[in-house]
């Protein structure tokens, strides 16, 4: 069975559902450091908090979130990948995953997926930022979501 999302006014759902993205939002800003005080913080029980966490999400946060997956041919040579994970926080990318190949005649692949939300419009920069860069042989986008 795939899964099927509903908007549904705030006003109309119960209040552990309601709780638990007060809680997520507490989580997610610093103003709450354990899920412990978080749901503590807003009238919740632990287990309810966990039971829901993972089923209601802010709509605007859905919205703001953005991954994007890119693949870079790097030259075998020390420091490259730091450089390129580097630049991407340098943008305010959040890297997600990496995945490196084994290096076959002096070159492997990495594929790095990235969360990029904060960044704004710095996607385009990035590639140009991570094809300047030296020991990057190729960089593309491959998915984004």
């Amino acid at each position: 069975m795939s899964e099927r999302f509903y908007l549904v006014r705030e006003d109309i759902l119960p209040d552990a559902l309601v709780k638990t993205v007060m809680a997520k939002q507490l989580l997610a800003d610093g103003s709450a450091n354990t899920v412990n005080e978080a749901a503590e913080r807003v009238g919740l029980s632990r287990s309810a908090f966990y039971k829901y966490k993972d089923g209601i999400f802010n709509i605007n946060q859905l919205e703001r979130e953005r991954i994007v997956t890119i693949s870079v041919d790097l030259e075998h040579r020390s420091g490259i990948l730091s450089k390129v994970l580097g630049l991407v926080a340098g943008l305010e990318g959040n890297v997600l995953t990496i995945h490196q190949t084994i290096p076959l005649q002096g070159m492997a692949n990495v594929v790095i997926s990235v969360e990029t939300s904060r960044m704004g419009e710095h996607l385009s920069a990035l590639l140009d930022a991570l094809r300047a860069q030296e020991g990057v042989k190729r960089a593309a986008i491959i998915g984004q979501g």
